[in-house]
């Protein structure tokens, strides 16, 4: 693989995904514009939260135990996102985990209990016309990193929603209310589960997939994405 990697550079080499410089997809100058998330935020009430863990008096039986992001979806990673999903440059998903994990201490986020990853998954249809699921190509080389299971099986998209972006936000959490189904409630019962996602706009998807995951006995459910839109608004 790392032969192939090395053989694909010389004949497209990387370039920078802001200024065209060959050599990386983040040219250190760009790289320096990437706004990192300082501060998360509750996913129920919005309010600042030091961890992105939902605060006590927000949280229900249903809701997600805590969000968190990486970076704000502008500048250089948002163009970066946009090769990833539009534009097929697959290997570009390495260098956002690595900003991920430059951000986010896995270790002492979750110090004592197992996760396992699950990439929001994309309905059939659109998986089939795009050829990829972004997220799940996130979530494998993060899996990879951290050690940690992956299951890209148990959750499914059954609704082909619209795309979020396309929806004004009081729109989108009725977009996605019934898009997802656990195919096996035995594998979810008692288990703790990290959402991945490439970018959250309003929350919607991954609140609704964590309700899906907590009806069906899910411990204790997270949501990860690379990038979240500032300013980021929950509905």
């Amino acid at each position: 693989m790392q032969i192939l990697n090395l053989i694909l550079d010389l004949v497209f080499p990387k370039r920078c995904v802001s200024c065209g410089k060959i050599g990386q997809y983040f040219c250190q100058n760009c790289k320096s514009k990437i706004r990192f998330v300082e501060n998360q935020i509750c996913p129920v009430c919005q309010k600042p939260t030091i961890t992105g863990a939902t605060h006590f008096r927000c949280w229900t039986k249903y809701s997600l135990d805590g969000l968190i992001s990486a970076v704000y979806y502008t500048g250089p990673t948002r163009t970066a996102i946009h090769k990833l999903k539009y534009r097929w440059v697959f290997s570009i998903a390495e260098d956002l985990v690595n900003l991920i994990t430059s951000k986010i201490n896995f270790k002492n986020l979750f110090p004592k209990e197992k996760f396992a990853l699950i990439p929001i998954p994309l309905h059939p249809k659109r998986e089939a016309e795009r050829g990829f699921n972004q997220a799940e190509k996130l979530a494998k080389i993060l899996a990879q990193k951290l050690d940690w299971q992956i299951n890209t099986a148990i959750l499914k998209r059954i609704k082909n929603t619209k795309p979020q972006t396309e929806l004004p936000a009081k729109n989108r959490r009725k977009n996605v209310i019934g898009a997802f189904k656990v195919t096996r409630p035995s594998g979810v019962f008692g288990t703790n589960f990290i959402l991945v996602d490439d970018l959250a706009t309003t929350g919607s998807t991954l609140k609704s997939a964590g309700l899906t995951l907590k009806r069906a006995g899910a411990v204790k459910v997270w949501g990860l994405t690379f990038a979240r839109t500032a300013p980021f608004r929950l509905s």
